[in-house]
């Protein structure tokens, strides 16, 4: 009996990705370029990464979950498999003869305070920032100015589907701010956040909102050393009360009033959303502050002491209580700020803080931040 061709070339298919050292079932990531074979997947989430470099003499690949060396093939192309990698969004790079190098094969992200290469793991079971065949809003991509930088600044404006239909209509705003050694890009294009409120205004989980995500990068006060101060804070301060916030509210249609806005950041920017957001609740309503190292966790520190960043937090709680819709605390299980956060949860609710906290399995990540905005998305002006 003779064996169909269609099963013979399948065979050879898989003997020739076997030799290559490459697993039958692995595919490109998704956050490849488009034609990019490398880095790809297999069922197990084991990372094949690939790179041309004949004359070099020896080649890693550095992953945040460790640096994997790479064997040496035909024509210069350096190879490897890793261990499964964890789901999410992670940042990689290749070390050359001791050089940091980029992978051409991946979109640059601009994280660390410089562009990279990023990989995207899928997560099993979990969809909420996939494309899905629902109606989908835009991004807006705006220019300003700012009379803090005597500058043009940028910033990206999520509109919710069928913004440009109803225009009688009005709506809330959530300003939504990076972590430190990011930009304004980091949440459109790490953070997926059109994705997920598209997705979440289809299922009814959230109410149609504006996102706007702007630079939080502003030049710190001569003498003002890097860290959490509230001296540290006037630019941002001024910026977004000042340039952005009054821009938003004359250029689109919102609902320009405190219980309509909501602020609320990921690391540095939950620092942000905490100090200048609960010093200002007749602007902001609702509160929410992810990952922040503010509490602790990324330096040798006493307790927080809340009263300093915020006069009047720790002995007028229910003032704070009465202006807040929510105010709204996460953090990563795996993340060296929890218990951190953990304990100041703890106090705050002692001193008489009306607060949500939740916490997901991940580090400091974006993962761990996407599973945040889903959820303080669903939670705001309701």
């Amino acid at each position: 009996m003779k064996t169909p061709l269609v099963s013979c070339l399948t065979i050879l298919v898989f003997l020739c990705s076997i030799a290559k050292g490459v697993q039958s079932d692995s595919n490109p990531a998704p956050s490849n370029v488009a034609g990019s074979q490398y880095p790809s997947l297999d069922s197990e989430r084991r990372g094949t990464f690939e790179i041309k470099a004949p004359e070099a003499s020896n080649v890693q690949v550095d992953l945040p979950q460790g640096n994997y060396d790479m064997q040496k093939g035909e024509e210069g192309i350096w190879r490897v498999t890793t261990p499964p990698i964890e789901p999410g969004f992670h940042y990689y790079s290749f070390r050359i003869d001791g050089a940091l190098v980029f992978d051409p094969g991946s979109h640059a992200f601009y994280g660390a305070s410089r562009h990279g290469s990023g990989i995207e793991i899928p997560e099993p079971g979990v969809d909420f920032y996939d494309v899905k065949d629902v109606p989908h809003g835009s991004l807006r991509s705006q220019l300003y100015f700012s009379s803090v930088t005597n500058s043009w600044r940028h910033l990206f404006v999520y509109t919710p589907p069928g913004y440009d239909l109803n225009l009688d209509q009005r709506y809330p705003v959530l300003y939504l701010q990076h972590g430190g050694g990011e930009d304004e890009t980091g949440w459109v294009n790490q953070g997926k956040t059109d994705r997920i409120l598209d997705n979440l205004i289809a299922e009814k989980k959230a109410v149609p909102m504006l996102v706007v995500i702007a630079n939080g990068n502003l030049p710190r006060p001569e003498g003002i050393p890097f860290g959490y101060s509230l001296e540290g804070m006037v630019p941002f301060s001024e910026e977004l009360l000042e340039n952005i916030v009054p821009f938003i509210d004359e250029n689109f249609r919102t609902e320009a009033k405190a219980s309509q806005r909501a602020l609320a950041g990921l690391s540095m920017g939950g620092g942000q959303s905490f100090i200048v957001g609960l010093a200002n609740t007749d602007t902001f309503g609702s509160i929410g502050a992810f990952s922040t190292g503010l509490f602790g966790g990324i330096r040798r520190s006493g307790p927080f002491d809340a009263e300093a960043f915020v006069p009047g937090f720790v002995t007028q709680a229910e003032t704070f209580n009465e202006k807040l819709e929510i105010f709204y605390l996460s953090c990563g299980e795996q993340d060296e700020r929890i218990e951190f956060t953990q304990q100041v949860v703890s106090d705050f609710r002692e001193h008489g803080h009306e607060l949500a906290f939740n916490s997901f399995p991940g580090g400091h990540e974006w993962q761990v931040w996407r599973k945040s905005l889903r959820d303080f998305a669903q939670r705001i002006f309701r």
